[in-house]
């Protein structure tokens, strides 16, 4: 199955309207969404925002990477990964998936696989910043390169 992939770093507001509007395709009887959030909370200290950096370039080869091991392992049609940098205030989104696929099974696995596996491998860093006027440098559980 002959498909597109849409990945995109940026820093301004991501859409899921565009992003389901990239990966949908009169073949797929399936698209499966990630939409990852800012939450106004963590350990009991209020979140005023989270702030992401990224090595960009590395990042978008090791996105593009996912996209490949997705087809490899599942038969999708199209897919969007969309992960924004800067500032993200609540209830805004820092991550976007959207994975079309004939079958809704390829298309749920193919959306987890790839929001775990960006989490691990992606060169993308999250700071979140509290209401006390502090901030936290967060470290992905799933980094691979994470001392345990």
């Amino acid at each position: 199955m002959a498909g597109k992939d849409f990945v995109r770093i940026t820093s301004d507001p991501l859409s899921v309207e565009e992003a389901t509007g990239m990966v949908t395709s009169p073949t797929s009887g399936a698209i499966s969404i990630f939409i990852g959030t800012t939450r106004n909370n963590f350990e009991g200290k209020e979140v005023i925002r989270l702030e992401y950096e990224a090595y960009v370039p590395m990042a978008e080869k090791q996105m593009h990477s996912i996209c490949r091991d997705v087809r490899d392992k599942w038969q999708v049609e199209h897919i969007a990964v969309f992960h924004r940098i800067g500032v993200v205030p609540v209830q805004e989104a820092s991550v976007i998936i959207a994975v079309s696929s004939p079958h809704r099974q390829a298309a749920l696995e193919a959306v987890q696989y790839s929001i775990d596996t960006l989490k691990a491998t992606v060169p993308i860093w999250k700071k979140e910043m509290f209401a006390e006027g502090t901030g936290c440098w967060k470290e992905n559980k799933e980094c691979h390169w994470r001392k345990t």
